[in-house]
């Protein structure tokens, strides 16, 4: 028997790829749209990868959960209904729901297989999220969510895969226009796009989407060290002046909430949005 350690290499990029030990394999099945696993890491603890990409992990999922989450709410000051397009391990609406003013949320996952084993798997990411009676899951296409729903949404929150397989469709033009149809005046739209400096296009191509469609069109930054590569990148649009809430009143609405982040704070919220200029280069 090999004392040799087993490895999962991630080459999401193509000259660029992560390794991540693995110390033992408590989850390995293909489901009808991907092939999902989950293993224990000394560092991360428990990861979740959809072929042999790292989606999330009990180490680090804090830093990309809270900024997707607390940045859009506490920006917006008074959100009550929130919409999560993916999501399916729970961790989304686990911080969504940290917010006792958020009244509803609705959670679309497409793959119903990603929640039944992220409830047995990971429930350190849920945390009991998926029996808040706030919380309204709808397992289908987000896609096609968007696209019919009539409901409107102070926030919504796009927690997609990269834009290859079945989250490429959540990366198009239509789906952002629908997502704007969708959303209350002063509404606010963010995404996740990828890491900026190994995945250009995707940034760009959003934030051409968004200018057309918002008066307020940028991203912001946050470091999760699984996602390897630089910053992460979170795509914002809105029609409103909720980027621009003085830091004072982004600490009070902090202490009115009654978090307590890890990543997230008041500061970390305003200096988030200060691009580097590589970044800025990339948004048209």
């Amino acid at each position: 028997m090999s004392d040799q350690p087993t490895w999962m290499r991630e080459p999401l990029h193509a000259d660029y790829g992560q390794s991540l030990r693995i110390d033992e394999l408590l989850y390995d099945s293909k489901t009808e749209h991907q092939r999902l696993r989950v293993f224990q890491n000394g560092t991360f603890g428990r990861i979740l990868t959809l072929d042999d990409v790292v989606q999330t992990t009990e180490g680090d999922n804090f830093v990309y959960h809270e900024m997707l989450t607390h940045v859009p709410i506490l920006a917006h000051g008074a959100a009550k209904r929130v919409l999560i397009i993916g999501g399916g391990d729970g961790g989304m609406a686990r911080e969504v729901l940290r917010h006792k003013s958020v009244e509803h949320v609705t959670m679309v996952e497409i793959d119903a297989g990603v929640v039944s084993f992220s409830k047995e798997y990971l429930p350190m990411l849920s945390q009991g999220s998926f029996d808040d009676p706030r919380l309204n899951l709808v397992i289908a296409d987000g896609a096609a969510f968007m696209k019919e729903t009539d409901a409107k949404f102070d926030v919504i929150i796009v927690d997609s895969t990269d834009p290859i397989g079945p989250g490429e469709v959540l990366f198009t033009d239509s789906f952002y226009g629908h997502a704007k149809r969708a959303m209350t005046d002063g509404g606010i739209l963010v995404t996740q796009n990828g890491v900026p400096f190994m995945q250009g296009d995707e940034l760009t191509n959003t934030m051409r989407a968004f200018q057309a469609l918002f008066s307020d069109a940028t991203c912001y930054l946050a470091t999760v060290p699984t996602y390897a590569g630089g910053p992460m990148a979170f795509g914002w649009g809105t029609d409103s002046d909720a980027r621009h809430v003085a830091l004072d009143e982004l600490q009070t609405r902090v202490a009115v909430s009654g978090l307590k982040p890890d990543y997230y704070t008041a500061e970390v919220h305003r200096a988030a949005f200060a691009l580097p200029g590589y970044v800025q280069k990339l948004i048209p």
